[in-house]
């Protein structure tokens, strides 16, 4: 059913330098959505992409109905670009995924089915994934890690394609919080979330935008804007440390009355080691506090996350 009336599904989907995947992309999305018996619209946002991403989303739309564009003014990053699809999205069921295909489209209707049931946030497991074995492992760790630091129980962090019921949507964009993780988020407002299994397909073309920088750097996100533990850590290292270091400086001094002045000389480069394992930690502490500091920064600035160039879409 195509969008006659108001929408009752949005999929938003982020595009960034994906000109490989367009054509596949809305072959296999419009398919699948032509077989749902309710209205739906799909709302394309170009994150300042560079290549011939926007010109070939505008010639998609001129063959399709309930196609939205949104063409953001510069590359402002996944999670801005999905805030600005959220913004635009008219649907009370909303479904994000990637367009890169490893997010099938033929999924889709899973998640529609478990809006039906009830559920107001939709959390998918990929299975079968097709990503090397180092991205699994540290997917794995990290999963675990940050459920534990966070309190948040998701099995599968990474995954794009998620369900967001119209008043989760509306809670997320009334809390536009800095560099935060979207899908964790989510969780502060859902009231009957759930996570189902889904297919994990091979990028169809194009290259990762998920550099190993980019992936640490989402982690980070995660662990910063959900847990206060980090800081915890550093005070408990800290306390540690210093204990060590007052009892390493008794029996340095104990040594020295007892050997003598010649022995204290000779240990000056076990001091020296000492001396640069703190002051490296030191360091650390103080990056770490300086991240939070910088986002209460960035948060007070109330700058906005995106700047729109232009949308295109039927009045």
């Amino acid at each position: 059913m195509t969008n006659d009336t108001k929408p009752k599904l949005s999929v938003v989907i982020p595009l960034y330098n994906e000109q490989a995947n367009v054509a596949a992309l809305f072959d296999r999305l419009f398919n699948t959505l032509g077989t749902l018996p309710l209205p739906w619209e799909v709302v394309c946002v170009n994150d300042g992409s560079k290549d011939e991403t926007l010109e070939l989303l505008l010639k998609e739309r001129e063959g399709r109905k309930g196609m939205v564009v949104v063409d953001l003014a510069r590359n402002f990053g996944q999670h801005s670009a999905v805030m600005a699809g959220f913004k635009i999205s008219r649907g009370d069921w909303i479904i994000t995924m990637d367009a890169d295909l490893q997010n099938p489209p033929e999924e889709i209707p899973r998640l529609v089915d478990a809006f039906q049931k009830g559920h107001d946030l939709i959390g998918t497991i990929r299975q079968g994934r097709k990503d090397s074995l180092f991205r699994k492992f540290a997917s794995r760790i990290t999963n675990r890690l940050i459920t534990r630091m966070s309190g948040i129980s998701l099995m599968d962090f990474g995954c794009m394609l998620r369900g967001y019921s119209r008043e989760v949507v509306d809670g997320i964009l009334k809390n536009p919080e800095y560099r935060t993780f979207i899908p964790a988020l989510a969780t502060f407002f859902a009231r009957n979330p759930t996570e189902i299994p889904v297919r994990h397909e091979e990028r169809t073309g194009g290259s990762s935008k998920y550099s190993i920088l980019k992936l640490l750097s989402l982690q980070l996100d995660l662990m910063l804007g959900f847990s206060l533990w980090p800081l915890r850590i550093l005070f408990f290292v800290g306390t540690i440390v210093a204990l060590l270091g007052l009892i390493l400086g008794l029996v340095i001094l104990a040594l020295r009355l007892y050997f003598g002045t010649g022995w204290a000389a000779e240990g000056v480069f076990t001091l020296f080691a000492v001396l640069f394992f703190i002051v490296g930690g030191q360091f650390f502490a103080l990056g770490l506090i300086g991240d939070y500091i910088g986002r209460i920064f960035q948060a007070i600035r109330k700058r906005p996350n995106y700047v729109l160039r232009e949308t295109y879409r039927d009045e």
